[in-house]
């Protein structure tokens, strides 16, 4: 309640409260009794407060159904099935959702406990995956109007509790009580469906493992000890379309669980057996391993370390956590197919760090403050695992919704695996860059090729030699192939440096020599070479460093990323600031031997000045 409502009230002025009209009509009569009665005002008014939290923030659909996932893992469940049921017309479609697990089920008085807000037998105890006793109905509340439980310790005695939203805003008592659990033999037949019918999705039902093939045996499947959480007609789901929201289910729920399935949980989504993914690419027993005919199915573990971080940044009071370093297997996976890499081992799905609470994941993604932007950062791993006295240190809300990691819970990692994440960082860069090297030896640099496409759009254009006659052509093929063999690059054959050199108007080449500037150009045959010194301070603190930057400031798609056609970077805008300047030179000594003596004074001076200031 806003200052402005207060006044309100104080004032015994009712009829101005500003009440949306679907308010709950209880509270509204609670509100009118407290103001004109002076009744009890209830620290909680349960019929607006229970309506607000179908507002707690979740990230998607499955992220509140990860809620009852994680209870039912509590309970001790060694399988946990969920279902999203469709029905109704295209573009009308309305969908049920429950999780049902064969946990160890509540006795009557402890399911009326968990029914509450606020109401948990661990209540703050960090050492499993819930703590404060609200996800299991903020998370059902978020999705649907009514939450729907069942639970159960012998067989055939369903005992079931029901909040109803709707229901909650009607009741005009100060206090709203919860009623006591009612007795069921049976579950309600909307219930059993979900267990003995095969759901919409998967379309193909031959993959669908249904919980029974026949209703009349559904009490003995379900045994001595379980719960069910059932949500009818969502009305907030995060996806209209059960299709899709079984599809985002199984892809996230493998990998926040993979722990707890690798260790043998069986857990289903819509009939369908979930298989560990594992984003560090280390699990023997995840679903990459089957993907892929490669000898190397695993990622090395390069590093594993504790790490004690401050409970609270001001206090002394530390605890312990592992950080492990994984480096995938580069050089045997590189040039694996481009729809192994990307769709089926999604080695670009940018989930570079993995963080996990008691060992159930509560983010994965890019800490780029971390690691860093590019696409080494593709090729290897970071893997968090901290207990729950942490939370605040991470900055994990009770809904488990990502981290938020405090300064210097940041500054003990990086205190701990900076200088490994640089070298594995330069590693990697290496073989990239080797690779790239390798991919490109026959075909013209970005830079080149942009250079000479551009060609046809410069206001001077350079002297040519077009329309020879046959003899003269021949001596100008003779002349490239002289000049193919003095640029030839490395892993590439003669008749390869020639068709490249034929093929480009621009050309650059290197060499290492203490006495010559930074760079030399020529004109011949109609080319204009660029040579770059290694030797000269401008390679190695300028050229080198952004050359080894534009490696990897390519598409995400590295292995095709690789080909020089599609590279980006700085490295192509300086080498085209050079190729430029080389363009420039060309054609103003062309027809001048004063100007070739001056371009060349120039050349040198500045060569000189520049790597004095470099290295002094």
């Amino acid at each position: 309640m806003n200052t402005s409502d207060i006044s309100v009230l104080e004032s015994g002025n009712t009829n101005v409260l500003n009440w949306a009209e679907d308010a709950p009509r209880g509270g509204k009569a609670v509100i009118n009794r407290i103001v004109k009665e002076k009744a009890t005002v209830p620290l909680f008014f349960a019929q607006t407060l229970v309506a607000s939290l179908r507002d707690v923030g979740y990230n998607h659909t499955t992220s509140a159904l990860c809620e009852h996932v994680d209870n039912a893992i509590e309970a001790g469940a060694s399988e946990i099935r969920v279902y999203f049921r469709q029905s109704g017309k295209k573009g009308e479609y309305e969908i049920d959702a429950a999780v049902y697990d064969n946990g160890r089920g509540m006795a009557p008085a402890i399911l009326k406990v968990a029914t509450s807000f606020g109401g948990s037998m661990s209540y703050n105890n960090r050492e499993g995956i819930g703590r404060f006793g609200m996800g299991m109905k903020t998370a059902a509340l978020s999705m649907s109007p009514v939450l729907e439980l069942y639970s159960w310790q012998e067989s055939g005695a369903f005992y079931n509790m029901t909040l109803d939203v709707e229901a909650i805003g009607k009741e005009r008592a100060n206090l709203v009580e919860l009623p006591d659990p009612e007795l069921l033999t049976e579950l309600p037949d909307e219930i059993s469906q979900l267990f003995t019918k095969p759901m919409s999705w998967p379309s193909d039902h031959s993959e669908q493992l249904l919980f029974v093939s026949d209703g009349n045996t559904l009490n003995d499947r379900l045994g001595t000890t379980g719960t069910i959480v059932y949500m009818p007609k969502c009305d907030r789901l995060t996806y209209s379309k059960a299709r899709t929201l079984v599809d985002h289910a199984v892809k996230e729920m493998a990998r926040v669980y993979r722990r707890m399935i690798a260790q043998g949980l069986c857990l289903y989504v819509n009939n369908r057996l979930v298989e560990a993914v594992d984003p560090t690419y280390s699990m023997s027993n995840a679903r990459h391993t089957k993907l892929l005919d490669s000898a190397v199915k695993q990622s090395a573990l390069i590093l594993s370390k504790a790490v004690d971080v401050k409970i609270n940044g001001n206090g002394e009071a530390t605890a312990p956590i592992t950080v492990k370093l994984y480096k995938l297997p580069i050089e045997e996976w590189y040039s694996l197919p481009r729809k192994t890499l990307k769709n089926d081992l999604r080695i670009f799905d940018g989930l570079t760090v993995s963080i996990l609470r008691n060992g159930r994941e509560v983010f994965a993604g890019g800490l780029p403050m971390l690691t860093t932007h590019h696409s080494v950062t593709h090729w290897y791993r970071v893997q968090i695992d901290f207990p729950g006295v942490l939370d605040e240190a991470f900055g994990v809300a009770s809904n488990k919704q990502g981290v938020r990691m405090k300064e210097h819970v940041f500054n003990a990692l990086k205190e701990a695996i900076g200088n490994d994440i640089t070298t594995i960082n330069d590693e990697i860069r290496r073989f990239q860059a080797a690779q790239a090297s390798a991919r490109a030896a026959a075909l013209p640099s970005a830079s080149e090729t942009q250079a000479t496409e551009a060609d046809l759009y410069q206001t001077k254009p350079l002297q040519v030699q077009d329309n020879l006659p046959p003899d003269e052509l021949a001596q100008l093929e003779a002349n490239l192939r002289g000049l193919a063999v003095s640029l030839k690059r490395d892993n590439e054959t003669e008749e390869q440096a020639f068709a490249r050199v034929k093929a480009s108007k621009y050309l650059i080449a290197f060499r290492y020599d203490d006495y010559w500037p930074f760079y030399h150009v020529e004109h011949r045959f109609g080319k204009v070479i660029l040579t770059i010194n290694t030797a000269h301070a401008f390679f190695k603190e300028l050229y080198d460093p952004i050359q080894k930057l534009g490696i990897t400031a390519v598409t995400e798609d590295v292995p095709e990323a690789m080909n020089p056609d599609v590279q980006k970077g700085p490295i192509v805008a300086l080498e085209l600031l050079l190729l430029s300047l080389a363009r420039t030179q060309s054609i103003l000594s062309a027809h001048s031997d004063e100007a070739t003596k001056i371009l060349e004074n120039f050349r040198r001076e500045w060569s000189e000045s520049y790597r004095i200031q470099l290295t002094t």
